[in-house]
Formats: C-alpha cells, sequence, structure tokens
C-alpha cells in the first residue's frame, strides 16, 4: 500500500499544492484577501507564505501584485539538466541504501499506478510521489533537500510531459525499470534509467512546447 500523503494545514504548503495541481498557474494573480478566505485562515500567515515563495522565486512582482512566475526555455533547460544529475545520484544511492521496506513501496507504486495511465492529472501526482520516494530512499538529507527545491521550481510549467500521447505508459514502464535496477541493487542500472527518464520526460516537454507554436 502506497503511503498516504499529510493533509497540508499550513498556508506555504496549502498554496505550493495550489500551483503544483494547476489551480494557479504561471501569470496568476495571487491576492492576499481571495487566499485567506479560500484557505479560511488570516491574512498574516498568508501575507509570510507569499514573501517566503518570491523569495524562492516562485512568485514575482507585476507591479505591486504578486504572480504565479513562469520559466522560459533557458530556465527550463537549465532545470531538467540540474534535475537529471540530482535525480540519477538519487537512484545510484537508493539501490546503495534503500532499506527492503522502501524498496517494496516503489514496486508497489509502480503496481498501483499502472491504472492511471490515461489520467495525466492523476498520475502526475502520482509521478511526484515516486520520485520523492526515491529521493527519500536515497538517505541523504542534503540531497533531498535539493531535490524539494527542483520540484518546487518545476510547478511553475503549465503543462505535465505526461499527458503528451502514450507518456503515461511509456512513462510507467521507465519506472519499472528504475525499481528493477534499485531491487538489483545496481547503482550504475539505477542512475542510467532514471537519467534517461529526465532526459526523456525533457524532450517530450520540448516538443509539447514545439506542437504549441
Amino acid at each position: 500500500m502506497t503511503q498516504r500523503q499529510p493533509i497540508q494545514t499550513d498556508a506555504y504548503s496549502m498554496i505550493l499544492e495550489a500551483i503544483d495541481v494547476g489551480d494557479y498557474k504561471p501569470g496568476d494573480r495571487l491576492v492576499e484577501s481571495d487566499l485567506a478566505d479560500k484557505f479560511g485562515m488570516s491574512r498574516t500567515p498568508i501575507r509570510e507564505a507569499l514573501q517566503r515563495l518570491e523569495t524562492q522565486s516562485l512568485l514575482e512582482r507585476d507591479g505591486r501584485s504578486l504572480i504565479v512566475a513562469s520559466l522560459d526555455h533557458n530556465q527550463m533547460s537549465e532545470l531538467y539538466i540540474v534535475r537529471r544529475e540530482l535525480e540519477g545520484l538519487a537512484a545510484r544511492l537508493a539501490a546503495r541504501h534503500a532499506t527492503p521496506e522502501e524498496i517494496r513501496l516503489l514496486r508497489e507504486m509502480v503496481i498501483v499506478d499502472d491504472a492511471l495511465v490515461n489520467d495525466p492529472v492523476a498520475l502526475s501526482r502520482a509521478n511526484r510521489r515516486f520520485h520523492k520516494q526515491i529521493h527519500l530512499a536515497s538517505h541523504n538529507r542534503y540531497l533531498v533537500q535539493q531535490l524539494d527545491l527542483v520540484h518546487r521550481t518545476m510547478a511553475l510549467m503549465a503543462t505535465t510531459s505526461l499527458a503528451a500521447q502514450g507518456r503515461g505508459q511509456i512513462a510507467q514502464e521507465e519506472h519499472d525499470g528504475i525499481v528493477k535496477a534499485i531491487e538489483a541493487r545496481d547503482e550504475e542500472a539505477a542512475d542510467k534509467a532514471l537519467r534517461d527518464h529526465i532526459s526523456i520526460a525533457f524532450m517530450t516537454r520540448l516538443q509539447q512546447d514545439a506542437d504549441r507554436r
């Protein structure tokens, strides 16, 4: 059984989740009073959360207002390059350090997520949980912190590469290969499988952008 995700109760986590699932997209204006009403809390924690998100470059100024930031082509490329390197390292360390229970959880995630291949939104959420579990299985707190930052920034992309035709099924097959390498304690294979997975996701996203143009 997959781990149940904790219910977010602080303003920062709730706003970040709303951006992550697409409730707020790049360019959308975030109004303090509206957010306070939406999340049922006072404006003070909302204000503090917005300031934190701005510091992390997830929000940017548009006059006196704050809007959800967007990534240009170069920023997206830079992000994927860093993500590929860090994710590969996480898989390598997971193959070395993951407990048997963590490996079983990864295998169960792949099995459960196979049912979501035709639902890009649900699969995208499941994909984030899967990658997060690999990060945790690396047992390196500093790597986990850096990957958290990368994945927060990934939320600024308005669409998911998993929405591309057939990508969900292929991504699940790639996840299966990653887990097989971790199960075999093959660090080199795990590293390569996850790096290749990120590279293919990046190429898919580039194709999506090209099609939109």
